[in-house]
């Protein structure tokens, strides 16, 4: 289904500058989103410190331990069991509010439900900037996967802005702010790290400042200039004679949302989409003890490593796809990186050597880059004009699905049963993914 004639010289003249400004918005909203990612251990270590054992940090830490007990390994299993269900929440809501948020946007534009979802995040760094105490630490993370939501809709406003000719390879520039931002946050949270008030100012602890509260006042003052950006150049993107024409957008159960989808098409692209993305945070929860436990890779190594990936991620998403995506079917492109996902997935479980290690990386890289816009693009061309939002919410929803069960999931696989046998089952996945695209029809450009 075409965009109605009306709205589209407004579409085009406002193109060039929309898709600038929604890159730069996922950007900043995605160095916000990780600066928290390298932080995990330390944060750990020191509510532990701050609250003890009792309360609800106490009660998390006994339930895990007892876990890691029962499955025979409590040297690493309950610091990775914490982290998991720590990223699980926040992933379990992102779950449930991505196609909320989507749908909501579909109905009154994604200009101002970009606002309330920037806003909120936003919110949720400000009250990490005071989290003395593990709840409230806890309660700023339930606040930004409430808000979490950015990602959907910011896709949907490129398939506003873009023709289908063009829609996969403008996914292609959300993939590369994804990873860009993913390279840069934890970077900044890392370094911002190094800096804690307390040693000047240890007065500040009674407001509940804490040696994490530079990384959350870098993050909150990225909330309040991708605000600032948003309202002074973000317009509007949604047609008129497209806006309200969607279901009414309301919290219902997730899965039940994804499975009455009656399109056939979209529903296989989003199995497609949900199989990678288990192989895939099977691997990134896992990459950085494979390299640690096999090559001795300690913090800065893995940040090489990580950064290696990413900055093959970028190029891939930013310049391979964009050259690709014309003269190569979506589908075609989804296969090929499905293929070369597996084939790097197999390469980091049994790599030999440091050079086989990085080589399989990137091959994940290479497969992801292709994967993860072609797929968008797809789904993106099988739905219709006004439920761009409420569709891709739903896929980005199943991406948070993935991440809330996999890193627990792996960690246990990989500590009880090693590495091998857990890329071997991660392979499969995308291997069995890589099947289901040859089920999916070729949209009309």
């Amino acid at each position: 289904m075409s965009k109605p004639t009306s709205s589209a010289p407004a579409a085009k003249s406002s193109r060039p500058l929309s898709l600038g400004v929604i890159f730069l918005t996922l950007y900043l909203d995605l160095i916000g989103f990780s600066i928290v990612f390298p932080l995990g251990p330390d944060l750990l270590k020191y509510y532990l410190a701050a609250d003890g054992s009792s309360g609800l940090l106490g009660a998390l830490l006994g339930w895990v331990n007892s876990l890691a007990l029962a499955l025979g390994n409590t040297s690493h299993l309950p610091e990775v069991l914490f982290g998991g269900i720590i990223s699980s929440i926040f992933s379990v809501l992102q779950f449930v509010f991505s196609p909320f948020w989507g749908g909501l946007s579909d109905r009154v534009g994604r200009r101002p439900v970009l606002l309330y979802t920037v806003a909120g995040t936003t919110l949720s760094y400000a009250l990490w900037i005071v989290s003395g105490s593990f709840w409230l630490f806890l309660a700023a993370r339930v606040l930004a996967g409430l808000f979490g939501g950015n990602l959907s809709v910011a896709t949907a406003a490129v398939a506003d802005v873009t023709t289908r000719a063009e829609r996969s390879k403008a996914m292609g520039l959300v993939g590369a702010a994804f990873g860009l931002g993913l390279v840069t946050g934890p970077v900044i949270g890392a370094v911002t790290a190094r800096y804690n008030l307390l040693d000047n100012w240890p007065h500040l602890a009674s407001y509940g400042v804490n040696p994490f509260s530079v990384p959350a006042l870098f993050a909150f003052g990225l909330g309040l200039v991708n605000l600032i950006w948003i309202r002074a150049r973000f317009r509007e993107t949604l047609a008129p004679a497209t806006a309200g024409r969607s279901a009414e957008p309301r919290l219902r159960n997730p899965l039940r949302a994804i499975l009455g989808l009656d399109n056939a098409a979209i529903r296989g692209a989003n199995l497609v989409g949900f199989l990678y993305q288990l192989a895939f945070v099977a691997m990134e929860a896992s990459l950085v003890f494979v390299s640690a436990e096999r090559f001795h890779y300690g913090p800065m190594q893995n940040g090489k490593l990580m950064g290696f990936l990413g900055i093959c991620s970028i190029i891939t998403q930013g310049y391979i796809v964009r050259k690709l995506v014309g003269r190569v079917a979506e589908t075609r492109l989804l296969a090929i990186g499905l293929i070369c996902s597996t084939a790097g997935l197999l390469g980091v479980g049994f790599a030999p050597g440091e050079g086989g290690l990085y080589a399989a990386v990137a091959a994940l890289a290479f497969g992801g880059g292709l994967i993860n816009p072609a797929n968008t693009g797809l789904i993106s061309l099988y739905a219709s004009p006004e439920e761009q939002g409420r569709v891709l919410g739903i896929y980005r929803s199943l991406g948070s699905l993935a991440r809330a069960v996999t890193p627990i999931c792996a960690g246990i696989l990989y500590w009880t049963a090693g590495a091998p046998t857990l890329y071997a089952v991660a392979a499969a996945l995308a291997l069995a993914a890589c099947a289901a695209t040859f089920r999916l029809p070729q949209p009309r450009r």
